[in-house]
């Protein structure tokens, strides 16, 4: 029938020999589970072909091992003729696809490199997975589960996540990435919806400017059946406490979670505050609705990070669609030009910053309430010391200083882009750039050469 998919002839001379016997297997693997997933066209249509199902259910069976896990080459073994099972019984309806055959290679010469018998137990595709209604994840897992078995075989989804954070004069993220500089001093709603509302107070920096910042943040947790009462979490300036405004630090039945960053698996309650730097760094984790809020305080001001399921997100009424993280600030509110942030053309008045007491800590820029005069230059080499990469964090930076002379803003940009980093769950838009940055110019090259490189795998699979 002649050669399948979108690859061009001649494309086996940009590979050597050598090259190829060494890291066959892994090649073939990387385009049969990334090159269909990513270009539909790179192989013939074949509607009935069910090959992408093989290799969701390889990598999910294998996603979790590791050199550490006891028994990896047994299970690895079992995951590889899983998938070989699966693949033969789509043999007949994948014939000519390309992402099928190279599936089937790499499977082949996985099995002789690991020495895995083509006989033998095999992983089960259908793990028995405990329900448990007050663990947001289980209880997803569950209901989509149950609805798709019949109709569609047994297909596990994962939750989409948004992320929301909010630091400095204040700059705003919300759930569509927009980046935004905003006035809105006062109480604002960042987050109302049917679980959740987020409520931030802010304060002027400086007299004379418009810029603001956060000098106190209320967390309501609603209630929901079975699972919790309603907790609210209050935090001020000076008093960021560890437990709800009742004094609990925790709400609700045990449930199974991941918790630590190395994912160990533990039992927590449904709602629980963990203090990680008292004064400074606090989270609250609700595993009942999948929510993780970060707040902290640092020098005078708060931050605040929060990851929501979008399911969750989207649970509210007409009257309450005035959420900053949801729809961003009002146009009359905003500092920003549309994505560009117009640096102050002039330091802030010393002598009106209010003076406080010091305290130390390993994430305090500088003394408590001390401001500096920074020019440009200045600026960006303080923001250089701790944001190596110029994206829209360090910009943030440089503004907050010449705005206000308080070095805590430096700390604040980022730690809120670490906290960014740990919450948001799509790696490939952590980073914004200014408009009129090179660097935007850049990223958006970055997407084409990301195609580019998954074409290529096409074409070494000719060579192959």
């Amino acid at each position: 029938m002649g050669r399948a998919g979108c690859c061009c002839r001649g494309a086996e001379r940009l590979v050597s020999a050598s090259l190829v016997r060494r890291f066959r297997p892994l090649l073939l693997l990387i385009i049969a589970v990334c090159c269909g997933a990513q270009l539909g066209q790179c192989q013939v249509a074949t509607p009935h072909c069910h090959i992408q199902k093989c290799n969701t259910d390889f990598v999910s069976l294998t996603s979790h091992l590791s050199p550490a896990v006891d028994g990896i080459h047994t299970e690895f073994c079992k995951a590889l003729r899983s998938y070989s099972a699966c693949t033969q019984k789509t043999a007949k309806s994948c014939r000519g696809d390309l992402i099928f055959h190279a599936a089937m290679l790499g499977i082949s010469d996985l099995m002789s490199q690991r020495n895995c018998s083509r006989d033998g137990p095999t992983s089960s595709t259908r793990p028995e997975v405990q329900h448990e209604p007050c663990n947001y994840h289980s209880r997803t897992q569950h209901a989509h589960t149950h609805s798709h078995t019949h109709a569609h075989g047994h297909v596990h989804t994962r939750p989409v996540y948004l992320f929301c954070g909010l630091f400095g004069d204040p700059h705003l993220r919300t759930f569509k990435d927009s980046f935004q500089t905003c006035k809105v001093q006062g109480a604002w709603p960042l987050i109302d919806n049917d679980y959740l509302s987020v409520q931030v107070t802010n304060v002027p920096v400086v007299p004379g400017s418009s810029a603001t910042a956060t000098n106190k943040i209320t967390i309501i947790f609603k209630p929901y059946e079975g699972c919790t009462d309603q907790r609210v979490y209050q935090a001020v300036t000076d008093n960021l406490p560890a437990a709800f405004d009742d004094g609990t630090v925790s709400s609700g039945e045990p449930i199974h979670m991941s918790v630590g960053t190395k994912g160990a698996t533990g039992k927590v309650r449904a709602l629980w505050i963990s203090e990680r730097s008292p004064g400074h760094h606090v989270e609250l984790h609700a595993g009942y609705i999948g929510v993780t809020v970060i707040v902290r305080q640092l020098g005078r001001y708060l931050t605040m990070a929060v990851r929501i399921p979008e399911e969750l997100a989207q649970a509210y009424d007409s009257t309450q669609d005035l959420q900053l993280c949801l729809n961003g600030c009002p146009g009359g509110e905003r500092i920003d030009k549309a994505g560009h942030l117009p640096l102050p053309l002039s330091p802030p008045p010393l002598g009106l910053q209010l003076r406080r007491p010091s305290y130390s800590s390993q994430t305090q820029a500088s003394p408590y309430g001390a401001a500096q005069v920074f020019n440009v230059e200045g600026a960006k080499q303080r923001c250089r010391e701790q944001l190596e990469v110029q994206d829209i964090y360090f910009h943030s930076c440089v503004f907050d200083l010449l705005t206000t002379g308080d070095a805590n803003f430096t700390v604040a940009a980022y730690s809120a882009q670490k906290d960014m980093e740990s919450l948001h769950p799509h790696q490939d838009k952590w980073r914004i750039y200014p408009r009129d940055s090179a660097h935007s110019t850049l990223h958006s090259d970055s997407q084409h050469i990301k195609q580019l490189a998954v074409l290529f795998l096409c074409f070494l699979s000719v060579a192959m």
